[in-house]
């Protein structure tokens, strides 16, 4: 250990051997105490013995605080420097009230002790604090900036050359929360954040977003100013002392006010009255420092509660693997709701989840995890039950056992096995004596899907692969409702590699692809739809079609409907009106998929080439809509359009292919004018936009709104003010 010491400079040669006997005893009497656990430290304060005390140039009996690091600590902070004591080296010229470091070693510090206690214990989170104490903070704050650079320890490589730059030194910030915080938990807790919609490139994405910004002079930063860190001394000279200078910085002084602002909990009110108190005492310190406060005090504020949502989630669920309670469970999962919707707007979340999704995703992370102790795990027993559904006899190629394998190993899936779709969230999992993967499909709670399902997607599954079409779409294994009536699927899995993201044809099929789905389409005529829809070939489809998208726009939300209007899209009855004027050829119908988006086909490396999975949307009608369909959401080459075509033709049974050429404009009309109220309705209510399918759709909707318009002979817009049709037409997800 003493190889590690670092001595004062007053203390000459000592013998190795009674140094490190003196530390060690007196680290264990220090461990013995009772502690102040902070997120990275254990605090433990005890009068110095003899020994130490000459060690470290103090009076035996002096308090002193032995900080001796948390070796279960997860690492949830950005690092500027890996020494604290160096840090409190630098300070202490300029504010000497603050703790010294009287010796260090790897495992562990011993600090001078402050008398005081801390601000949360007279005055917690959320309260107001006294106006005297934040003119006292500000001063703080300020005074930090008087030390200089050469006193501190030198700065990573990585930090911008330009010490005034502030776009550089968030960027900077962004990506070492991503580096420090993100990665080296992602395996842990990577498929939990999937879960509740966090990518692993967020941090990425808000580090490119960063503005330009105003130049500041860089200094000193605190970095960590909350209630806990605060002394309020027993003397009242000075009245407040900064202490655990661990994560402190150096860079835009803006950052330490942000900072300090979010983990201070001040109530909403009195934010300004710190702002104010920051700038007028900075002012005297370095007027430099406040330029363009107002305007870029925000984008701080965002970082810290973008990377704040890391170190909360991830504690949260610790919490729950620590003592699981139901109390317990339901503190952590209002904790995690409150930070995912603190972060939603600067990391882009496309929604927030509901108490129920976020309650779900923490349960099923623990129960994978049940068998690493903590207490509570009785109570996981019912985690991990699950009741199957009665419409699915039990698969004997994947028994009880195995689903209840995959529903334990669905909490572990690693971040790039989960998938958040539109409506499902895909965990993909091994189970053991299964020689493939499977997936772990669960639809999310509260999801409004304008556009209806008519048929099961389990019995959709079942009967495709019961009449031996040749048509490559994922087998149910299991069906049935885990904890709290959750339900759940469980499907064969389809991409080409467990370890890779699934590829799509996002950017339109290559020709062999689509002759592959051309030929699966034409499979579907096989399959015996009477069994899934009896009143099957009764009704006109188009008609039928037709009904469905007027119904459609009757039940869409007032808001969506006004602005409709607005957009100039007509409302049901003219809509129906315009409609009723085509007539459409008769065509035997079959099943369709009747969602075929490019994120509905997963690229495979044998003959058949792309599978089809999603059946959600399956109906039965005319084949003719469902290429006409895929087309339209697809982006499709007017060449690989022709040739599908041709092959559809050549392939596709007599009886469903009658008069087609007349009739395929007539649906890609429909589709159009479909779109433009789905889409608007997206725009609107915020629905499904963290889908990339919604958010392609979402992104060119003022191409789709100049479309249908056209296509229905209608003026583009009547709204009286032109700055609120662009604004809808721009509209970014």
């Amino acid at each position: 250990m003493v190889d590690h010491l670092v001595p004062p400079r007053h203390l000459g040669e000592r013998a190795a051997e009674d140094v490190s006997g003196a530390l060690r005893t007196f680290v264990r009497a220090a461990e013995a105490t009772q502690a102040s656990s902070g997120h990275h430290n254990r605090n433990h304060v005890l009068p110095l013995t003899e020994d130490v005390a000459a060690l470290v140039g103090r009076a035996p009996g002096t308090s002193v605080i032995v900080r001796i690091k948390r070796s279960d600590a997860l690492s949830v902070v950005i690092r500027t420097w890996r020494e604290e004591g160096a840090i409190l080296d630098a300070v202490h010229g300029v504010l000497p009230h603050a703790p010294e470091c009287l010796l260090r070693t790897p495992g562990y510090a011993i600090h001078s002790y402050l008398e005081g206690v801390p601000l949360s214990t007279i005055c917690g989170n959320g309260k107001p604090v006294d106006t005297l104490l934040v003119k006292a903070l500000a001063e703080l704050l300020a005074r930090m900036a008087q030390v200089r650079r050469q006193a501190l320890p030198p700065l990573p490589d990585s930090w911008p050359a330009n010490h005034s730059d502030s776009q550089a030194f968030l960027r900077t910030l962004a990506l070492r929360a991503d580096e420090q915080i993100r990665k080296p938990n992602w395996d842990e807790f990577g498929g939990l954040f999937k879960a509740l919609g966090i990518s692993d490139d967020a941090l990425l994405g808000l580090a490119a977003a960063v503005p330009a910004m105003t130049r500041r002079p860089y200094s000193l930063l605190h970095a960590d100013l909350h209630r806990d860190n605060l002394i309020v001394s027993y003397g009242g000279d000075p009245p407040l002392i900064c202490v655990d200078w661990e994560l402190a910085t150096y860079g835009d002084p803006l950052h330490d006010l942000a900072t300090h602002l979010v983990r201070m909990h001040y109530p909403d009110h009195q934010w300004d009255e710190v702002i104010e108190a920051w700038a007028g005492a900075m002012r005297k310190y370095r007027p430099a420092a406040v330029k363009g406060l107002y305007k870029d005090l925000p984008h701080y504020v965002d970082f810290e509660r973008a990377q704040s949502v890391y170190p909360d989630v991830m504690r949260a669920a610790r919490s729950l693997q620590e003592s699981f309670t139901q109390k317990g469970c339901d503190e952590a999962t209002v904790e995690v709701r409150r930070a995912l919707t603190a972060a939603a707007e600067p990391l882009r979340l496309r929604s927030t989840p509901t108490h129920g999704e976020i309650e779900g995703a923490l349960i099923r992370w623990l129960a994978s995890r049940s068998d690493r102790g903590g207490s509570g795990r009785h109570w996981l027993t019912d985690v991990s039950a699950w009741r199957p559904d009665r419409r699915m006899a039990e698969n004997p190629r994947f028994p009880v056992s195995a689903v209840r394998a995959a529903l334990l190993a669905e909490g572990a899936a690693p971040a790039h096995r989960v998938f958040k779709g539109t409506a499902h969230l895909n965990s993909v999992v091994w189970v053991r004596d299964v020689p493939h993967p499977v997936v772990v499909r669960r639809k999310l709670p509260d999801v409004t899907r304008r556009e209806p399902s008519y048929l099961s997607e389990h019995a959709v599954l079942k009967a495709i692969q019961e009449s031996g079409a040749r048509v490559a779409a994922p087998q149910v294994l299991a069906l049935g409702e885990s904890y709290r009536d959750d339900a759940f699927t469980i499907h064969t899995y389809v991409g080409t590699s467990v370890d890779q993201p699934p590829s799509h044809p996002v950017n339109g099929l290559l020709p062999h692809e689509a002759d592959a789905l051309v030929d699966q389409l034409c499979e579907l005529t096989r399959v015996d739809h009477r069994g899934l829809d009896p009143q099957a070939g009764d009704v006109e489809f188009y008609a039928w079609l037709k009904e469905q998208l007027v119904g459609l726009v009757r039940n869409l939300p007032r808001e969506s409907l006004q602005l409709a209007r607005t957009l100039g899209l007509p409302d049901e009855r003219r809509l129906r009106e315009i409609l009723s004027r085509h007539r459409l050829s008769h065509r035997a119908a079959a099943l369709l998929h009747g969602d075929l988006n490019p994120w509905n086909l997963v690229r495979r490396d044998d003959h058949r080439a792309l599978t089809i999975i999603d059946w959600e949307m399956a109906l039965v009608g005319d084949p003719l809509y469902d290429l006409v369909r895929h087309m339209h959401l697809t982006p499709t080459r007017p060449e690989i359009r022709d040739r599908m075509f041709r092959r559809w033709e050549r392939n596709m049974p007599p009886q469903c292919s009658t008069d087609w050429r007349l009739d395929w404009p007539v649906y890609r009309w429909i589709e159009i004018i479909r779109s433009a109220y789905v889409d608007l309705d997206r725009l609107v209510t915020r629905t499904g936009l963290d889908a990339p399918n919604v958010r392609r759709a979402v992104d060119s909707y003022a191409e789709t709104l100049a479309a249908a318009t056209a296509s229905l002979g209608l003026p583009a817009s009547r709204t009286t003010n032109p700055y609120l049709a662009l604004a809808l037409t721009r509209s970014r997800s």
